[in-house]
C-alpha cells in the first residue's frame, strides 16, 4: 500500500522502518519542525531514505483546514494515514481522504483512558491491566472503531519509562504494523467503542501534578509513578518546588531510620534514609522515593537531601583531562545548535532529549568501559562540569555512591595489615546479627581466637532471601545486559588481584593453608574462576529445535536459558575461597542472586569477599553471606520457600539431609559435591619419580583436606616396597609449622573436631591390623597438627579402605600386575565415586583403566590437575552436578521452550 506516515519520535521512526520492511511504499512523512536545530528522529530516518518529509508547524488555523498544506498531503496520493504518535491536530479533509483511512495508535485500552495523557491515568488510577489501541480516526477524540487490541499486566512500581519501554513500545510497533496488514488484507475489523467504561482525563501538565498528601500510601505512590518522568509529581519542600521520581511501595512491616524532612500538607514527615526518602499516606503506610529534582533542573539521589551539593570537586590527572575533552567532544555533536561547551553548559537546557541521553551514556561506555552510566546519573549531573565529575568519580570508584561502612579487625601480620570484615553481609551492608550474637573463629596455627563474628540466626536468613529476591525481581542485576554483568564480575576478580596476599594471609590463619599455597591456589584459582565465567555471561544461550509439524500449520520451537532466581550455596571449610569461587562466579555468570553460607569455622575470607564485591560494584543483595551453623542457618535456606536452587560441598551424610529438606520445601534443584574414597593405581611400569611424587601430592595436598584426594593407593605388588621407601623418605623431609612461613610444607589441621577423628582414625587401622609405616598422630606443639601419615597391608574390610579421612593419611594396598579387572573391582567397590587415577607408561593400560574406574575425574600420569573450564563433580554418593566449565552453567540455568505456529 501506499502510506502516510504522519507522527513523531522514535516510536514514529520504528513504525515508519517496519513498514517499509513489510513492503509497503511510504510517499511521505508529516512530521513536526525541527526544534533547536535539530530534526525529529522520524524525519531523519525518511530523510536518509529519501523519502518525501513535510515539516508543517501546523495544519489548522482558527480550526479551518490550511488548503496549501491539505493539497500538499494529497499530492502524495497515499491510500492510507498511519499516525503512530502525533501531537498536531489533522483536520478531517486529511483523516477521511485515503482510500482506507486513517489509523491511530493509543497507549491504552480504548474506550479507558482517552486523551493525551492515557499512561499517566493508567497508572494513577492503579489499573491491573494496561495497553495499546489501534483504532480508526473519526471526528471524536479517540473514539473511533477499535481495529486492535493488545493487554499487559502493569507491574506494582511500573512508571510511565518503565511499561513504555516493556511494553507499550516494542508491542506497540509489531500491533501498528500488524494493524496495516490486516488493512492490506482486507482483514480488517471495525468495533465500535462502547460507551460502557470510557473515561477521559485532562493532559498531565506540571501545574496540575501537584501531590495531594491526604491520600493512603498506595494512591500517593500511583501519583506518583504515573507522573514520573513527564510531567513530574511535585510538592513544596524547604519553600521550593521538589519532583519526585521513582517511588515503590514498602512492605507494611518495615521500619525506617534516618533525618525527617517536614513537608507541608504530609500527615507526617519523611524520613531521609540510605535508601530513599520514605513517604507516609494518611493510612500510615509507606512509600519510597529514590530521586529527587529541584526547580533549577538538578536532580539528586533522595537519600543525599541533606548532603547535596556538599562534595568538593576532584583535581584531574592528565589522563582524565583527556577523557574530559573526548566527551566535550561529544557533547559538541549532540548538542550541534550550540557554539562552544563550556564547563556551565546545561545538557537539557541547550535542547537534549531522552534518546540524547541513550546516545550520551553509549559514548561514555566506548571510551570507558568501566564507567557504567545509567540514564539517571545524565539527569542528575546536567552540567558538562558536573557530568565530567560524576564521570571521573566513577572511573575512581569514588562515585558519590552511598559509602561502604566496614567494622574491620586489623592484624598486623605476614608483612602487612590485613583488615578483616566480621559481621553479616546482607543487602550491601555489613550488619550485626539479629540479638548481636557472635562466636570465636580460631587460628589453628596456635589455638588463638583470630576475632568475634556475627553469627547468623533464622530472621538474618529471612533477610538476606528478601533483599536478594528484589535484587533478582525489581533490581537492576535482574535487568542488566549480560555484557555489563560480566564486567563486574571481571571488575571483582580484578579486585580480588590486588587484594591476593591479604586474601591468603586471611586463608592461611582462618583454615592453617600454608600460605603458598593458598596464594597459588586458595586465591589464585579463585580469581580465574571468576575470570573464566566473567566471560560466560553475554554466551548463555538456547538453541532452535524442528519440531514435527502439524499440516498446514507451520511451527517453530526454541529455547531459552534463563537464570533461576535465588540461589542458596554452602561451602566447606578446606578451601574456604575457592569453593565460594567455583559455585558463586558460575551462579552469578547465569544471572542468579546469592545467599551464602560459609563454614562456622572459616568464615573471614567469604566475608572480605562480601566487601570486595560490593567495592566492585555489584548492587545490593546480589550476595549475601551468613556465617552460622549448618543446624540453623544452613536448615532455613533448605526450607526457605524462596530459595529455588542450593548448591552444597561437604559430607555425604549433610548432603542426603539437604536433598531431602529441599524436596519437602518447594522441590528446590539441587546440586552435591560430596565426600569421596578416590583410588589411585599405580603399575610397575610407571615413571616411580613422578609416581611418588604425584602419589604424595594426591595424598598430602592441602594438609590432606582435599575432597579428591587419593584416599587409597593400589600398588602393584613388584614396586611396592620400593615405593614405600620413597615416600618415607620425601615424608621426612617435609616441614610441619607455620603456614606463614614461606619454607613450611604442611600446616595445621582446620580445626580441633577434626584433629581428633583423624586420631581416632589411625588407631581404628591399627586395631584393625593395618601397618603403620609412620605418622598416626598429633604433633605436639601448639595448634591443630598432625603428621603425614603412611599405612600399608590395608586389606579390603578394614574401614580406613572404605571410609576417607579428609586428612594427611596415605592408605596402600597391593595388587598383582596381571590382575587388572580385579584391581579395577576392588577400587570401584566403593559408593563414592568422585575422582582416580592411574599411573602406566602403557597409553592402552591407561585408557582400558580410565574407562572402566567409575569417577566424575580420572587423572592419568598426573593428580589434581583441575582447571577452571574442565567440569568438576562425581558419581554415586559422591553428589551430582558440577562445578567448573561450560557444565556448570547449568546447574544455574533454566531450560524454557518456546512453540510457535505461524
Amino acid at each position: 500500500m501506499k502510506i502516510a506516515v504522519i507522527g513523531q519520535s522514535l516510536f514514529g521512526q520504528e513504525v515508519y522502518t517496519e513498514l517499509k520492511k513489510d513492503g509497503h511504499t511510504i510517499v511521505g512523512v508529516f512530521t513536526i519542525p525541527d526544534k533547536d536545530g535539530k530534526a525529529d528522529p522520524l524525519a531523519t530516518e525518511a530523510e536518509k531514505d529519501g523519502v518525501a518529509v513535510f515539516k508543517f508547524p501546523r495544519w489548522r488555523v482558527k480550526g479551518q483546514a490550511i488548503p496549501e498544506v491539505v493539497n500538499q498531503y494529497k499530492a502524495t496520493g497515499a491510500e492510507l494515514n498511519v499516525l503512530p504518535f502525533c501531537s498536531q491536530f489533522i483536520p478531517m479533509e486529511v483523516i477521511d481522504h485515503p482510500k482506507h483511512g486513517s489509523i491511530i495508535y493509543h497507549p491504552s485500552l480504548l474506550p479507558r483512558h482517552r486523551g493525551a495523557s492515557a499512561i499517566n491515568w493508567t497508572l494513577i488510577h492503579g489499573d491491573k491491566k494496561g495497553g495499546f489501541t489501534v483504532f480508526w480516526a473519526d471526528e471524536g477524540l479517540d473514539t473511533g472503531p477499535i481495529l486492535l487490541k493488545r493487554e499487559c499486566d502493569v507491574e506494582p512500581n511500573d512508571t510511565v519509562n518503565t511499561i513504555y519501554k516493556r511494553f507499550l513500545f516494542p508491542e506497540g510497533v509489531k500491533g501498528t504494523v500488524e494493524a496495516v496488514r490486516l488493512i492490506a488484507e482486507g482483514k480488517a475489523p471495525k468495533i465500535t467503542q462502547p460507551l460502557e467504561g470510557a473515561t477521559y482525563e485532562c493532559i498531565q501538565k506540571k501545574d496540575n501534578a501537584k501531590i495531594d498528601w491526604n491520600q493512603p500510601a498506595e494512591a500517593l505512590h500511583n501519583w506518583i509513578r504515573g507522573n514520573d518522568k513527564v510531567p513530574g509529581a511535585w510538592a513544596e519542600v524547604d519553600g521550593q518546588k521538589v519532583t519526585f521520581y521513582g517511588s515503590s511501595l514498602l512492605d507494611s512491616g518495615s521500619t525506617a531510620s534516618g533525618q525527617p524532612l517536614e513537608i507541608p500538607g504530609a500527615s507526617r514527615p519523611g524520613i531521609v534514609t540510605k535508601a530513599g526518602l520514605v513517604l507516609f499516606g494518611n493510612d500510615g503506610k509507606t512509600l519510597l522515593v529514590k530521586n529527587l529534582q529541584f526547580e533549577d533542573g538538578k536532580m539528586i539521589a533522595a537519600g543525599q537531601y541533606f548532603s547535596s551539593g556538599s562534595s568538593a570537586a576532584v583535581e584531574l590527572t592528565e589522563e582524565e583531562k583527556a577523557f574530559a575533552e573526548q566527551m566535550r567532544a561529544v557533547w559538541q555533536s549532540i548538542l550541534s545548535n550550540v557554539t562552544q561547551i563550556e564547563d556551565s553548559t546545561d545538557f537539557f537546557k541547550s535542547g537534549a532529549t531522552s534518546m540524547d541521553v541513550v546516545r550520551l551514556v553509549e559514548e561514555v561506555k566506548l571510551r570507558a568501559s568501566n564507567c557504567q552510566l545509567q540514564n539517571e546519573d545524565i539527569y542528575m549531573n546536567t552540567t558538562f562540569q558536573d557530568f565530567i565529575q560524576m564521570c571521573v568519580r566513577k572511573l575512581r570508584g569514588e562515585d558519590g555512591e552511598e559509602e561502604l561502612v566496614v567494622d574491620y579487625v586489623e592484624k598486623d601480620i605476614n608483612n602487612m595489615t590485613i583488615k578483616m570484615p566480621h559481621q553479616l553481609f546482607i543487602n550491601g551492608e555489613f550488619v550485626d546479627s539479629e540479638g548481636g550474637k557472635t562466636y570465636k573463629t580460631i587460628n589453628p596455627t596456635d589455638g588463638s581466637v583470630i576475632c568475634e563474628v556475627s553469627l547468623s540466626q533464622i530472621s538474618d536468613v529471612d533477610k538476606a532471601v528478601a533483599a536478594a529476591k528484589d535484587a533478582f525481581e525489581e533490581g537492576e542485576w535482574g535487568k542488566m545486559n549480560p555484557r555489563d554483568r560480566g564486567r563486574l564480575i571481571y571488575k571483582l576478580a580484578d579486585l580480588m588481584e590486588q587484594h591476593q596476599e591479604e586474601l591468603a594471609t586471611i586463608e592461611a590463619i582462618d583454615s592453617g593453608a600454608v600460605y603458598t599455597l593458598a596464594l597459588k591456589t586458595h586465591v589464585g584459582m579463585s580469581i580465574q574462576t571468576f575470570r573464566y565465567f566473567a566471560g560466560w555471561c553475554d554466551k548463555i544461550q538456547g538453541s532452535t529445535i524442528p519440531i514435527n509439524q502439524a499440516r498446514p500449520n507451520r511451527n517453530l520451537t526454541f529455547t531459552k536459558k534463563e537464570p533461576i532466581g535465588v540461589c542458596a550455596i554452602v561451602i566447606p571449610w578446606n578451601y574456604p575461597l575457592m569453593m565460594l569461587a567455583w559455585k558463586t562466579a558460575a551462579c552469578l555468570a547465569a544471572g542468579n542472586t546469592i545467599v551464602l553460607k560459609p563454614a562456622q569455622v572459616t568464615p573471614l575470607t567469604a566475608l572480605k569477599f562480601a566487601e570486595l564485591a560490593a567495592r566492585a560494584g555489584l548492587p545490593k543483595g546480589v550476595i549475601n553471606i551468613l556465617p552460622g551453623s549448618g543446624v540453623l542457618v544452613g536448615q532455613r535456606m533448605c526450607d526457605h520457600p524462596d530459595v529455588r536452587k542450593l548448591g552444597f560441598t561437604g559430607s555425604t551424610e549433610i548432603g542426603k539431609h539437604i536433598m531431602r529438606s529441599c524436596a519437602v520445601s518447594n522441590v528446590k534443584k539441587v546440586s552435591l559435591e560430596l565426600g569421596g574414597k578416590s583410588p589411585l593405581i599405580i603399575f610397575s611400569d610407571c615413571d616411580m619419580d613422578k609416581a611418588v611424587r604425584m602419589g604424595m601430592s594426591s595424598v598430602f595436598f592441602n594438609k590432606g583436606e582435599n575432597c579428591i584426594a587419593a584416599g587409597r593407593l593400589f600398588l602393584e605388588d613388584t614396586i611396592h616396597d620400593q615405593f614405600v621407601a620413597k615416600v618415607v623418605e620425601e615424608v621426612k623431609k617435609m616441614k610441619i609449622g607455620d603456614p606463614l612461613d614461606r619454607s613450611t610444607d604442611h600446616g595445621p589441621q582446620n580445626h580441633k573436631a577434626h584433629l581428633d577423628k583423624l586420631v581416632e582414625y589411625c588407631q581404628t587401622g591399627i586395631k584393625e591390623g593395618a601397618t603403620l609405616i609412620c605418622g598416626g598422630k598429633q604433633v605436639e606443639r601448639p595448634g591443630f597438627f598432625f603428621e603425614p601419615t603412611v599405612f600399608t597391608d590395608v586389606q579390603d574390610h578394614m574401614y580406613m579402605a572404605k571410609e576417607e579421612s579428609f586428612g594427611p593419611v596415605m592408605i596402600i594396598s597391593k595388587f598383582k600386575g596381571n590382575e587388572v579387572d580385579d584391581v579395577l573391582k576392588r577400587a570401584n567397590a566403593t559408593e563414592y565415586g568422585l575422582a582416580s587415577g592411574v599411573f602406566t607408561r602403557d597409553i592402552s593400560k591407561a585408557l582400558y583403566v580410565s574407562e572402566r574406574l567409575n569417577a566424575g575425574t580420572v587423572f592419568v600420569n598426573t593428580y589434581n590437575k583441575t582447571d577452571v573450564a574442565a567440569p568438576f563433580g562425581g558419581f554415586k554418593q559422591s553428589g551430582f552436578g558440577k562445578d567448573l566449565g561450560q557444565e556448570a552453567l547449568n546447574e544455574y540455568l533454566k531450560t524454557k521452550a518456546v512453540t510457535i505456529e505461524y
